[in-house]
């Protein structure tokens, strides 16, 4: 697309930058005012977008309506991918993969402190693959079973939880939705985010081990019930990770884009799951009352894949449309152009891309990283790789700063708070600035 005219003196762009920054306070306020933070930014993308048509009838060279394709083009790419992977991961929930996990972890009877280290090896391993969000849940589903309201043991430990989810997602397409974008961007390809494992192991185990010490060593009780993973769970598994393998060997080979792999995947769990169905209905014999047979639901409610794709988290989902129409939307009046000039320009990519990992621990690391790749500044591989590295780990910074922190601390309302975060933030701090040394350490070839 070419750049497009600044307009950012006039009336209609100074007030497109108002309508964003109120529809941004409102989703910032969630917590408090309970509403979906989809709904400002949609209602903000189409008074922004129609202000922007507005301009364009008074505007040589701005041409409102391939500007706008443009960026409906850029999200419904990852609106398929995430649509897949999100089905996939619901579906591995529905059959109590991750159940079963956390139920063999409390069977172990490991310590308070083990499970703390367990834990976030765990959230740093499957982040890459579940995402951060996912990831989070499912490890805070595991201490909080385990450690019964004990704040000594639950504070740190949902802390560790979110800062290794962010930090594995960080070295992998598939942990964050910034990460997608840079890859999907084609700013930084699939085995290259991989540059950046030893960083985010860094910035997890730094803040690990300065709590260590402060985590218990008691042995909590073992649960009587194991929970076992229902038929067909465990093929689940291995077509996600053959949709994986598949997705990137179409992306990095034929150079088609990711989502095509993630829906064919997603039309193989279909018709797998059309087995897992019938499986269910010939199984479940004709109950009376309200007997259920072990493992199953049902007869009347089968397994149904199109469950797993509505439960998706439509809220996220739709929020990212918000925001990559906003920031189109004032990247359309020149925004962009200028933040670009007045940051990396300026500044230098180095001091900016650290600046954007502190930002994204206040606002939400989807608008800023979507604003880096529209503005899509001059700089080096290793600075491309920086800015995904900070992206990805700065909003463990605060609680709010990220949606693992945001989830962690509903699931565990009134222990895992944002002040209780907040007096372990100089450990966070301490592993932010070691990851960014040793990427410049370790990568420095690539600046």
């Amino acid at each position: 697309m070419t750049a497009s005219p600044d307009l950012t003196g006039t009336s209609l762009a100074v007030l497109a930058l108002v309508v964003f920054v109120l529809a941004y306070v409102l989703v910032i306020t969630e917590e408090f005012l309970h509403l979906r933070k989809s709904k400002p930014v949609i209602v903000a993308a189409g008074v922004i977008w129609i202000m922007v048509g507005i301009a364009a009838l008074h505007t040589e060279g701005l041409d409102a309506a391939a500007l706008l394709e443009h960026n409906l083009l850029e999200y419904a790419g990852l609106l398929l991918f995430l649509l897949a992977a999100m089905t996939f991961v619901n579906t591995l929930d529905e059959r109590n993969v991750f159940e079963a996990l956390r139920s063999w972890m409390v069977a172990r009877r490991f310590s308070l402190r083990r499970i703390f280290w367990l834990t976030g090896l765990l959230s740093f391993v499957l982040s890459p693959v579940l995402d951060n969000l996912t990831t989070a849940l499912v490890m805070g589903a595991v201490v909080l079973n385990v450690g019964r309201g004990d704040r000594r043991f639950l504070v740190p430990a949902c802390i560790n939880i979110v800062i290794a989810a962010n930090a594995g997602g960080a070295f992998s397409p598939f942990g964050d939705i910034t990460t997608l974008m840079v890859w999907q961007k084609g700013v930084v390809k699939f085995t290259e985010f991989f540059d950046l494992f030893l960083p985010s192991l860094v910035n997890w185990l730094v803040p690990a081990l300065c709590m260590h010490l402060a985590v218990p060593t008691d042995t909590p009780a073992a649960e009587s019930a194991r929970v076992r993973v229902k038929p067909g769970g465990l093929v689940v598994i291995l077509l996600f990770a053959a949709t994986v393998a598949f997705t990137v060997a179409l992306h990095q080979w034929l150079h088609l884009p990711s989502f095509l792999g993630m829906m064919t995947g997603l039309g193989m769990l279909m018709l797998y799951g059309h087995l897992i169905r019938r499986r269910e209905l010939a199984d479940a014999p004709v109950l009376s009352g309200s007997e259920t047979p072990a493992g199953y639901k049902p007869a009347q409610r089968p397994f149904d894949v199109f469950i797993s794709t509505k439960r998706v988290e439509w809220d996220t989902l739709l929020f990212f449309y918000g925001v990559v129409m906003c920031v189109g939307g004032l990247g359309a009046f020149g925004y962009l152009s200028v933040l670009s000039q007045h940051s990396y320009a300026a500044l230098g990519p180095s001091t900016t891309n650290v600046a954007v990992g502190i930002a994204s621990a206040i606002i939400d690391n989807i608008p800023i990283m979507f604003a880096v790749l529209s503005m899509n500044p001059e700089m080096s591989h290793g600075q491309w790789l920086l800015v995904t590295l900070t992206a990805g780990v700065g909003g463990s910074l605060l609680s709010v700063g990220s949606a693992a922190g945001v989830a962690l601390m509903g699931q565990a309302r009134g222990i895992y708070t944002f002040v209780s975060h907040l007096k372990w933030v100089w450990a966070i701090l301490l592993g932010y600035a070691a990851s960014i040394w040793v990427h410049f350490a370790l990568n420095a070839a690539l600046f």
